[in-house]
């Protein structure tokens, strides 16, 4: 075989093509016993959406695999330590104080921030869409054939920079795609030229930044609304010691995030930016108001109506956009060494998606591509890539590391 890795995202291209068999359950399972650059074999979970979310569905492989190791050999460990939220430390009476004045203006931007995110979700829904570029779908670019790449990076790499410009993962993951994206739409529209008279002469001048102005592009971000299950629970859910209480099923919300594409001179600027948006979504409670008044429609006009109002947000925005934490070490799955993970999603109505998945000491970035609109989505793999070794380059060369020394 010339090209393993080819024939792999062939295969699941191919998939998203057939739809499951109702009459059946709605999940296959695809093992490739083929040699690719990254693992030695390749198991494929193709899963309807409809059973669960991200967050959920990772947490049940794992838990399916865990569970069926544990009972061959019940005396050895071997769930995947999932990440889990800090306790916090106690707190002082002043700080409690002082936290009470803050608590009114927090109130305020709170709801300022809720009433704007509606406002724009409203808005979109019922005319406002985003600038047309080769990256922008149609109305029905969800049943358009769809390429699936990936690529691993060191999450180290994410962690350097992440320490040195006091932001969280997910900011530094923002920036990356709004840098990334930058590069590939600036190649998309191509070089141009600029005639103009010197000295009797014609001149003509190349310029290496294509962009137009003032684009409009946003990306449809996924929140969980709920905590992550664990794959201990999960698995005490199969063996039925736990009641189910909502850990599967779709449980998320989304939130409108526009970018800002344009080539900056600071590299760093794209992730002051993302920091700065990303902390007013963390405010807003549009998600979760979203996620209310979707399950409203349901109850009181049917499936279809939300489905319509949800794709028509999603037929006016450009990119989609998740961050899903994976387990903290690496692990097996079913005996066999796990080497990375790789989610994402066909079906949707977006010519874009970009899923990050974080795995043991790996960032693993997936995207699904319109085959006719991004006929190279590896070019946007490496745009993103660059990106992130830009970022990291930059907070070295400014001295934001300590021991930088010690990096090569």
């Amino acid at each position: 075989m010339e090209s393993p890795d080819e024939f792999v995202e062939k295969f699941v291209s191919s998939l998203s093509r057939q739809t499951l068999d109702p009459t059946k359950p709605l999940w296959e399972i695809h093992i490739l016993n083929v040699k690719t650059s990254d693992a030695n074999s390749t198991a494929i979970f193709k899963i309807d959406h409809s059973i669960g979310d991200g967050v959920s569905l990772i947490s049940l492989v794992l838990a399916c695999a865990a569970m069926r190791r544990s009972s061959n050999n019940p005396g050895v460990e071997y769930l995947p330590v999932m990440p889990s939220k800090k306790q916090k430390a106690n707190i002082g009476i002043m700080v409690v104080i002082k936290r009470l004045f803050l608590s009114f203006w927090t109130g305020f931007l709170i709801v300022y921030y809720t009433l704007i995110d509606l406002i724009m979700v409203l808005a979109t829904m019922l005319f406002l869409k985003d600038t047309k570029t080769p990256i922008k779908g149609e109305r029905g670019v969800e049943i358009s054939p769809k390429r699936f790449v990936h690529r691993i990076f060191d999450l180290d790499d994410v962690k350097l920079v992440k320490n040195a410009m006091h932001v969280s993962v997910n900011d530094v993951l923002m920036g990356v795609t709004e840098a990334g994206l930058s590069r590939y739409l600036n190649t998309r529209y191509g070089a141009t030229t600029e005639k103009h008279t010197e000295n009797g002469g014609e001149v003509i001048k190349k310029s290496n930044n294509t962009l137009p102005k003032n684009l409009r592009i946003r990306a449809g971000i996924s929140f969980n609304l709920r905590p992550s299950p664990s794959v201990k629970d999960l698995i005490e859910v199969l063996d039925e010691k736990k009641e189910l209480m909502g850990m599967w099923g779709n449980l998320v919300g989304i939130v409108l995030v526009p970018l800002t594409i344009a080539l900056e001179d600071e590299p760093l600027a794209y992730i002051r930016r993302a920091k700065s948006t990303m902390d007013r979504k963390k405010l807003s409670l549009a998600p979760h108001c979203i996620y209310v008044l979707l399950k409203l429609l349901i109850n009181f006009f049917g499936t279809k109506a939300a489905v319509l109002a949800a794709k028509n947000v999603s037929y006016k925005t450009t990119v989609g956009f998740s961050n899903v934490v994976g387990p903290k070490e690496e692990t097996n799955l079913f005996g066999h060494p796990l080497s990375y993970i790789s989610p994402t999603a066909s079906g949707f109505p977006l010519a874009l998606v970009i899923n990050y998945q974080s795995y043991g000491n790996k960032l693993v970035i997936a995207v699904a591509a319109d085959e006719k609109l991004i006929p190279n989505p590896h070019q946007i793999c490496d745009d993103l890539h660059n990106s992130l070794q830009v970022f990291k380059e930059a907070v070295i060369k400014k001295g934001l590391v300590k021991d930088a020394s010690n990096l090569c």
